[in-house]
């Protein structure tokens, strides 16, 4: 893209710098979230058997927080339900 003037230029270059951030930001959170289900899936299923497509879509949803909530809830549950709710 060819600008006009120094600027134009400047505004492209924090545009840019800005959008990559925000980007790379987007990609670690999702790459966290993606992360935390994978591991709370594997322990839930150990612990509780094949779990049912509502709790892989209840997993799948959830936040961060959430899944943070599931996971330490997993240590002291007697089943699924008292896990996911």
């Amino acid at each position: 893209m060819e600008l006009r003037n120094p600027l134009e230029q400047m505004f492209f270059e924090d545009g840019m710098e800005v959008g990559m951030k925000q980007g790379l930001e987007q990609g670690l959170e999702r790459g966290r979230k993606e992360g935390a289900v994978a591991v709370l899936e594997r322990l839930l299923e150990r612990r509780f058997g094949p779990l049912s497509k509502s709790a892989r879509k209840k997993l799948a949803k959830a936040s961060l927080a959430e899944l943070d909530a599931w996971s330490e809830a997993l240590l002291e549950a007697q089943s699924l339900k008292q896990v996911l709710g």
